[in-house]
């Protein structure tokens, strides 16, 4: 990755409204993270700081500053799928995959959401783009 190539994705945004968040998005989607080396030319492109655009990234849960694990699984913890058991589902996945929720462990990174929009059939898991009803350890 050069910095021709970040400013590629960059400069699109420059003029629009919220055009940093939606740079940082691009950068999401074409790298899969946030790099370090995209801050300088995020801050360059925008005029801002390199500090505001690490704060920009900090902020925003959707930006990630790691490659993505292979594989993401993210477990609603909403009322709605407590109730039904999501919380026994992480522990139980925190057992098989051998790590804690927010971290990752080899090829796994085990996620907490806050709603999948499957209320009425949780406890609701999202495995990378799969959306998973009623799920159970042995759905996964």
């Amino acid at each position: 990755m050069t910095e021709d190539d970040i400013r590629t994705h960059v400069a699109p945004h420059q003029h629009k409204l919220g055009g940093t968040i939606h740079a940082l998005h691009q950068l999401m989607r074409a790298y899969g993270y946030i790099h370090p080396e995209h801050l300088p030319v995020v801050a360059d492109v925008f005029n801002i700081s390199v500090a505001e655009v690490r704060g920009i990234v900090s902020f925003y849960e959707d930006f990630k500053t790691h490659p993505p694990a292979p594989t993401t699984i993210r477990v609603c913890q909403a009322e709605a799928c407590q109730a039904v058991g999501s919380r026994a589902l992480t522990k139980e996945l925190e057992t098989i995959y051998q790590t804690k929720l927010g971290l990752r462990g080899n090829d796994i990174e085990l996620q907490a959401v806050y709603c999948l929009g499957l209320c009425a059939t949780g406890p609701a898991v999202q495995v990378n783009d799969q959306l998973i009803a009623k799920a159970s350890a042995e759905k996964l």
